[in-house]
């Protein structure tokens, strides 16, 4: 027989017709079987757990049947032999080839590793496939050149491991041949798989064995009956007449038929038919496997929108309410009240400070003095904005948590209360609480810098206020009007003027507002950081059919 060689295609429609892979229709399952890799499920949704077991199904489908396929067209069929527990399989392999190359008993299980047989001639064609890695490979010139014969472990395995071997290779297969015996034809799993195969438009040939004599009519009606209820009419049936006592090796007579239709299999024809037929089937099941995942992926990223709703809504009250705490000011009535009062009361450093008609008195020779005097009441002041902006954090977080573990909150909530890791401490609202006081200084110098008023009395005043007692010293005096207390309100407009004093207490406020909502914010996205998943984007979907569109395309 003539060695089959490489074949690659220029035409996608190929596929349909000899059936060649092009390399567009090659390069396009490659890159679906990326994303379908790379596709997850974060959120536990009741759907997750079948959407993962389909997702790997149809990744193994991928991996070991349609890219080494289409990868190489011209490798042999691979004939996958399945089957239950102790239906014969390994003795059916050995007696095909007229002596062992597979290990057969009465010990269970007793196929471990799957075998996989080919011609030696063979061999180059199926060097790249996966099936080689994992499998123990034999070359035996018993198997005609052009199809390739894997015994795979029981299906029905009491070894887990075995049990998923033996499925996954039945996705590598181009031909299933498939083995029962007379007493487990009826088993419910067979037929479960069967029917997998009808809806993938597998080749399916079944060996029905140990049938005794007597029973043959009816067992052989009764079965052929099952392949067409399971869409599997026209599968080829051989039946193995029972032979007594289990032994290694079955009669040459009585494998006969099944030897005859491996050697018409193995012509090229023949062989490049089935291969087309499982390919096509494969193709067509693919759109079906990756719409089914693409729903799948578009309900987590739903249940994801739902989320992001309940986070927005269980924080909107509380970035109103710290907004509200930020505006109320109501440091005036605690520790920055008492710091201010210390500086501005009896022999204070800023007791008489502003002359009756406004201004500053004095000189710049106390500067230094009087800016370190004012440190204590800033840093109250800086504290107040940090118990402002604490509260409203914690306020939301605990909103956010009784949201989250509602009894109607959405699905997924779980995994976000699991997770969620809200940062410790009180670092962050140290830090938004001395922006905001950094934020003084910029508001003071911005609003000293204004043309409007800059001329005159009044722009005198401003430059004396500055060189007495320091931009710093002045903004320090604005954090503590903005906290509440309003005799540093008077002072600061007394100094500079009441229009700039009012425009930078009031500016100081909606900042120490914006950055109370921020932390409020971030306490939000803390809950719902898994939420940024790209698995769970509104358009994470989409990639999956935007690759199954090119592959309809395609084919």
């Amino acid at each position: 027989m003539v060695a089959p060689g490489r074949h690659t295609a220029d035409d996608p429609r190929e596929v349909l017709a000899r059936p060649l892979a092009a390399t567009s229709l090659l390069d396009a399952i490659r890159d679906l079987r990326r994303d379908v890799e790379d596709t997850d499920f974060p959120l536990a949704l009741p759907s997750a757990a079948g959407a993962i077991e389909s997702r790997d199904r149809l990744l193994h489908q991928l991996t070991e049947h349609l890219l080494p396929r289409l990868t190489e067209l011209s490798a042999p069929a691979v004939v996958v032999v399945a089957g239950p527990t102790g239906a014969g399989k390994s003795t059916l392999v050995n007696s095909l080839l007229g002596h062992q190359v597979s290990d057969a008993g009465v010990l269970r299980p007793t196929t471990r590793q799957p075998v996989l047989v080919h011609h030696p001639d063979d061999l180059d064609l199926l060097a790249d496939h996966p099936l080689v890695a994992s499998s123990r490979t034999v070359a035996d010139v018993g198997v005609p050149r052009g199809i390739a014969l894997l015994d795979a472990p029981d299906m029905d395995s009491v070894l887990e491991a075995n049990r998923e071997t033996a499925h996954r290779l039945l996705e590598a297969a181009d031909l299933w041949l498939f083995v029962t015996t007379a007493a487990r034809y009826g088993d419910a799993l067979p037929w479960h798989v069967l029917s997998e195969a009808a809806d993938r438009g597998a080749s399916v040939a079944m060996v029905l064995n140990r049938v005794p004599t007597a029973s043959l009519p009816t067992i052989r009606g009764d079965l052929l009956t099952r392949l067409r209820e399971h869409g599997l009419e026209g599968s080829p049936l051989f039946v193995v007449l029972d032979g007594g006592p289990q032994v290694e090796l079955l009669e040459a007579s009585a494998v006969a038929s099944v030897n005859r239709w491996l050697l018409m299999l193995a012509g090229p024809d023949r062989s490049r038919s089935v291969i087309g037929r499982t390919l096509r089937g494969s193709l067509a099941a693919l759109r079906v496997w990756v719409d089914r995942l693409a729903e799948a992926v578009q309900e987590q990223a739903d249940a994801a929108a739902d989320l992001l709703v309940l986070l927005e809504d269980a924080t909107r009250e509380h970035t109103r309410a710290a907004a509200a705490a930020a505006r109320a000011a109501d440091g005036g009535t605690g520790a920055v009240a008492v710091r201010w009062a210390e500086l501005t009361s009896g022999d204070g450093v800023f007791a008489r400070l502003a002359g009756r008609s406004g201004g500053v008195r004095g000189s710049g020779r106390h500067r230094q003095q009087r800016q370190a005097a004012v440190e204590p009441v800033q840093h109250e002041a800086v504290r107040w904005a940090q118990a402002v902006i604490a509260a409203g954090a914690a306020r939301a977080r605990t909103g956010l948590r009784d949201a989250l573990s509602a009894p109607d909150a959405p699905p997924g909530a779980a995994l976000l209360l699991e997770t969620w890791q809200p940062a410790t401490g009180d670092g962050a609202d140290e830090a938004a609480a001395r922006a905001w006081a950094g934020q003084g200084l910029r508001t003071l110098r911005a609003a000293l810098a204004d043309p409007a008023g800059a001329g005159g009395r009044e722009g005198r005043r401003r430059e004396k206020a500055v060189r007495v007692l320091g931009d710093e010293t002045l903004a320090a005096i604005a954090l503590v009007g903005a906290a509440g207390v309003r005799d540093a309100g008077a002072l600061l407009g007394a100094l500079v003027g009441p229009g700039v004093a009012t425009r930078v207490v009031d500016e100081l406020r909606e900042d120490l507002v914006a950055r109370a909502a921020a932390r409020v914010e971030q306490a939000r996205a803390e809950a719902g950081r898994p939420l940024d998943d790209a698995d769970l984007a509104p358009d994470a979907a989409s990639r999956l059919r935007l690759r199954l569109a090119v592959i309809k395309g395609l084919t």
